[in-house]
């Protein structure tokens, strides 16, 4: 078994490299494990390196340093492959993923993370592209894209920036239209946004359907209806909470293996925060499982 840590220095507020590397060292070394460090160096860096070793055959375990975009890089590269296993060293702006077991702050500690199990988990395909956690059009993924531009501010947090974000695009406009294909109808609207989950967290600690699981073999789906900017702020907050079902008149929950948005002009596809640009996009379950480790003796949780 072969741990390969790949690091993204441009994760979180500063540049987690050196402290992360001589924390690796010294634990695989005194352990006698056969381990690498790899540091990318641009985007689609994390995804490269994962690929490198899918096609090595290698029996090997990713560890993804950085936020959920790096894990989302890893992902990419390692779905599919039947010598790779993935898991979450959280140093990124939101880290929302691991929020889905019951000890997330277990991620952290590189010793625990030695000493694992595995669970195989779902992933949401578009395209070429996977997400773990969360795939959304609309608002939301619009403000998802602008975060980069305020996390890196003097005393913002992950949730800061998705909450900064959130104001200037709500300025800027909030609903478009989209004909929306699900479970054999079409539902032609103007939308707020539309969430596909696979996991339950994202944007900082927003979890729109509590009952997601990355395990179940489905997606839940919000179909959030035309609100207005009066709306938005008394309705986040519920949003955020997942209390949908209270208000049908402005939330319609599916739950589907595949879902078909169509746009008028390209819009922007948010996978885990990692932006993706469509007209007609499908959204679905992959058939491509994930092998994701974690510390030994957490669960998934939707508590």
């Amino acid at each position: 078994m072969k741990h390969l840590f790949i690091i993204n220095p441009a994760a979180g507020k500063y540049d987690h490299t050196e402290e992360l590397s001589a924390k690796i060292k010294a634990l695989c070394e005194d352990r006698g494990l056969d381990y690498a460090i790899r540091v990318s160096q641009r985007p689609g860096d994390c995804t490269a390196i994962a690929r490198e070793a899918a096609a090595s055959g290698e029996e090997t375990r990713l560890y993804a340093c950085g936020g959920d975009g790096t894990l989302n890089e890893v992902v990419c590269g390692a779905a599919g492959a039947a010598n790779l296993a993935v898991t979450h060293m959280p140093c990124g702006s939101g880290n929302d993923f691991i929020k889905n077991f019951n000890e997330p702050a277990a991620f952290g500690d590189p010793e625990r993370l030695l000493e694992a199990e595995e669970k195989l988990l779902d992933l949401i395909q578009v395209g070429e592209d996977y997400s773990l956690s969360i795939c959304s059009m609309g608002i939301d993924a619009r403000i998802g894209t602008e975060i980069q531009k305020y996390k890196r501010l003097p005393l913002v947090s992950g949730r800061g920036a998705y909450n900064l974000s959130t104001v200037v695009n709500l300025v800027k406009g909030i609903h478009r239209h989209y004909a929306v294909e699900v479970n054999g109808q079409t539902v032609d609207d103007r939308f707020t946004l539309i969430c596909v989950c696979n996991g339950r967290f994202y944007g900082g600690g927003y979890q729109p359907v509590p009952e997601a699981r990355p395990d179940d073999g489905r997606l839940d789906v919000l179909l959030v209806k035309k609100v207005s900017r009066l709306q938005v702020a008394s309705l986040i907050g519920k949003y955020k909470a997942g209390r949908y079902a209270e208000f049908p008149e402005l939330f319609r929950h599916f739950s589907t293996d595949r879902i078909v948005i169509h746009c008028d002009r390209e819009e922007v596809v948010n996978l885990d925060g990692e932006a993706r640009w469509g007209k007609d996009v499908e959204i679905r379950l992959s058939d491509k499982k994930l092998r994701f480790f974690y510390p030994r003796g957490l669960r998934l949780s939707n508590s």
